[in-house]
């Protein structure tokens, strides 16, 4: 049975997974930050599958605050609505695309040589930067796609070439695909729900890929295990829904350069960490 201990750890991951993988600061980096001190009483091909696995949660969050956003089968929408639905999808299912090929043949090369303290705290710091630099660059502009029927299948696909980038961990899905819509003309509102609705794929079928792997070498869940995962996803979801609605308020008004302010301090305690006290 899982100790008082350990519960306690499951709920602080799935804490930090559902604030950190909605805002643009790196839910991976946080996770491997936090399991650093935490430590988990469990194999390390258990926590590789927990780390990718638990963002389940979060996506479930996504599910049901966009339920009716996302359904074409709404009985609430005109014809016309279902249409621009499916559209919605169609442009998801492309702009994935990038990301889910790239993933799946470099999957196994990138935890193995990308998963650490260094490449985590450099990709916090470059991307705190460039949102810094890019915000300041459109201070003064208004974005050219305000709404989802003006986001074409161009314009998708090049945004999951930006998703592309989020494989190093460290970077943030949802902080370059945002950065990656904001520079194609999108605004903020725009950019951060498309991330949103492409995590729904993305996630799922990272979920599935770790699983699989998980299962095919030979590996499988203890009581114990099964307990951390269903904690950890169900803390994730709770704490997702708030996270997601913090962010769409605050952009309302504000723009991302806090968000790249805490990424450059946080990725360089991160250095100071990993070579002068680790």
């Amino acid at each position: 049975m899982m100790s008082i201990i350990e519960m306690f750890k499951v709920i602080v991951l799935g804490v930090v997974e559902g604030i950190t993988e909605w805002l643009p600061i790196s839910s991976t980096g946080h996770m491997i930050l936090v399991d650093e001190f935490l430590q988990l009483k469990e194999s390390p091909a258990f926590m590789e599958m927990f780390f990718v696995v638990i963002q389940l949660g979060a996506i479930l969050a996504v599910c049901v605050l966009y339920f009716h956003k996302l359904n074409p089968f709404s009985p609430k929408k005109s014809q016309l609505e279902k249409r621009d639905t499916w559209l919605l999808w169609s442009k998801v299912i492309v702009a994935v695309l990038p990301a889910a090929v790239i993933g799946l043949v470099a999957d196994d090369w990138l935890n193995a040589k990308l998963y650490n303290f260094p490449v985590v705290a450099l990709m916090l710091i470059i991307y705190g930067v460039l949102f810094i630099i890019i915000e300041n660059k459109k201070a003064n502009t208004t974005p050219a796609i305000t709404s989802f029927t003006q986001v074409s299948y161009k314009t998708a696909i090049l945004i999951g070439v930006f998703q592309v980038l989020a494989l190093i961990p460290g970077t943030s899905r949802s902080g370059a695909t945002i950065l990656g819509g904001i520079l194609l003309g999108t605004s903020r509102f725009i950019a951060a729900e498309f991330s949103f609705f492409l995590s729904i794929p993305v996630m799922f079928g990272a979920s599935l890929l770790k699983l699989f792997k998980y299962f095919h070498n030979g590996n499988s869940f203890t009581g114990d295990q099964s307990a951390v995962l269903l904690l950890g996803c169900a803390v994730a979801f709770f704490v997702s829904i708030v996270a997601i609605k913090f962010l769409m308020g605050y952009i309302k008004s504000k723009d991302f350069k806090p968000f790249g302010w805490y990424r450059i301090v946080l990725g360089s305690l991160l250095l100071i960490y990993y070579f002068f006290i680790k």
